[in-house]
């Protein structure tokens, strides 16, 4: 009896566990056809080994025109019921093409006073009278407290200048030129000053500027093409047999 006994525990043991097995196989069998079935996952933050698209670079359009901030303040103005705090934005915009332009606005924040600035400086752009990339005579130039002189220089000196007027020769594309600061400190009145001196400048009879010759070298170019366009001349029609 107690072989019997013995023989029989092992087999009562055993059973359940290959049972459990056996079920434990089956419902795996389903999760492991399923994730062969599905494809691979990728993208961000995926850690599948699907392919990912190359992302398309979108190209930026050139800027009309380029800006730079000359000075930026915060002001305040006293009133009856407390202190009223704004900022003050002096900008320079300029193609480098010899128009540029300056504009001071003030604003609830700093972007509304920079963009305020940038349409006023659009409505006061200017062409600079460049010959051969530079000023054709020494001029002076004031506004408030501050004077400046500008002078011409020959090809291959650069800009000799600082603070201000060379921040608006740079955007007005002014290869060479020497500028001096009399006196001022003020960025706002030294930009006045030297537009003031801009507006001064006279240019001798018989010398083209360099927006002229432009000028002069589009409207050649416009004719040489013209010149080349060949006119068609118009078919003759075929006479009709009778």
């Amino acid at each position: 009896m107690s072989e019997e006994k013995k023989t029989t525990q092992p087999e009562e043991v055993t059973k359940p566990v290959a049972a459990s097995k056996a079920v434990t196989e089956n419902a795996s069998a389903p999760a492991d056809s399923a994730a062969r079935r599905r494809p691979p996952q990728g993208g961000r933050g995926g850690s599948g080994g699907g392919e990912r698209r190359p992302r398309r670079q979108q190209e930026r359009e050139p800027r009309e025109w380029e800006q730079r901030i000359l000075d930026l303040a915060r002001v305040t103005r006293v009133t009856k019921g407390g202190k009223r705090m704004r900022f003050r934005a002096a900008l320079v915009i300029g193609d480098k093409k010899g128009r540029v332009g300056f504009g001071v606005a003030k604003g609830p924040d700093v972007q509304v006073a920079i963009q305020k600035a940038f349409h006023q400086a659009k409505r006061n752009v200017i062409t600079l009278p460049l010959v051969h990339g530079s000023f054709p005579h020494r001029v002076e130039g004031k506004f408030a407290a501050a004077e400046i002189i500008l002078g011409p220089a020959p090809k291959g000196t650069g800009l000799k200048s600082g603070g201000a007027p060379r921040l608006i020769m740079e955007l007005g594309g002014v290869s060479d030129c020497v500028t001096k600061i009399l006196r001022g400190s003020n960025p706002a009145n030294l930009a006045k000053a030297t537009f003031d001196a801009i507006a001064h400048m006279i240019i001798p009879e018989g010398v083209k500027t360099d927006t002229d010759q432009a000028a002069a070298e589009r409207k050649a170019k416009r004719e040489d093409s013209a010149k080349k366009v060949v006119k068609k001349a118009p078919k003759k029609a075929s006479p009709k047999i009778a």
